[in-house]
């Protein structure tokens, strides 16, 4: 049992907000010491887990990529896209979104989109573009972060709901295994996926209606802010 102090390490090292990746570090060699391990046995362990790992690893060849497409005008041309659609504001834009993330999740898709990138080089920028049209106004710095909280919200709300319809999904066979072997059950991926699908058109529903509102929700604020600073009414806010 004493090789469990590692997981002390790690909730003391949380607890003293030290960094995740030298904790986690330190608690897999003190581990691995009480465990009775060679230090080099532990070195061989942390390569081991980190080849067996390596696609946890890839954002570092994504990020760079990001950076050269944003260098080159990538979210400038996403935020022109995005003007040139007059009828889009950014909660119906974002509530798109969210049914497209969903659907390529549901199919088993998860990498078409995510936060590095997808969210922050383009649905972010179009969304704000969107906002400051329909607004009529550039929008402050507070309302722009909360544009940009609701674009990561659908990507995250879409994969983590829709994800559950596809029976190939590791949380989904993760279940099935733990239940079927501790429990005797015989649960097939296939009903748990389909159990999946009314939840994930609640998710659909719920969240697409704040989406939605979000609309609103930016004009009302504009109103707000311009009323503060003497300044004409955005767009649409003397409604």
């Amino acid at each position: 049992m004493i090789v469990l102090l590692g997981v002390a390490v790690v909730i003391l090292g949380f607890v003293t907000r030290r960094n995740p990746v030298l904790v986690v570090g330190v608690a897999g060699i003190v581990t691995g010491l009480l465990g009775r391990m060679d230090p080099l046995e532990v070195l061989a362990a942390f390569g081991r887990s980190f080849a067996d790992s390596r696609s946890v690893t890839v954002y570092a060849v994504v990020l760079p990529v990001i950076g050269l497409l944003e260098r080159y005008g990538l979210r400038e041309q996403a935020r022109d896209l995005i003007g040139r659609l007059g009828a889009l504001s950014a909660g119906r834009f974002l509530t798109v979104y969210l049914l497209v993330r969903q659907v390529t999740a549901a199919f088993g898709l998860n990498s078409v989109g995510g936060p590095a990138q997808t969210v922050r080089p383009l649905v972010a920028p179009m969304a704000e573009a969107a906002a400051e049209r329909t607004t009529g106004a550039a929008l402050p710095g507070r309302l722009r972060e909360k544009v940009r909280s609701y674009a990561a919200s659908a990507d995250t709300v879409g994969v983590f709901f829709g994800e559950d319809c596809f029976i190939a999904i590791g949380s989904i066979l993760l279940i099935t295994g733990f239940v079927n072997s501790t429990y005797q059950q015989d649960i097939e991926p296939t009903q748990l996926a389909l159990w999946a699908i009314p939840l994930a058109v609640c998710a659909f529903v719920i969240h697409g209606a704040r989406l939605l509102l979000l609309d609103r929700r930016l004009e009302r604020e504009m109103a707000l802010a311009a009323a503060e600073h003497d300044l004409p009414l955005p767009k649409g806010a003397d409604k």
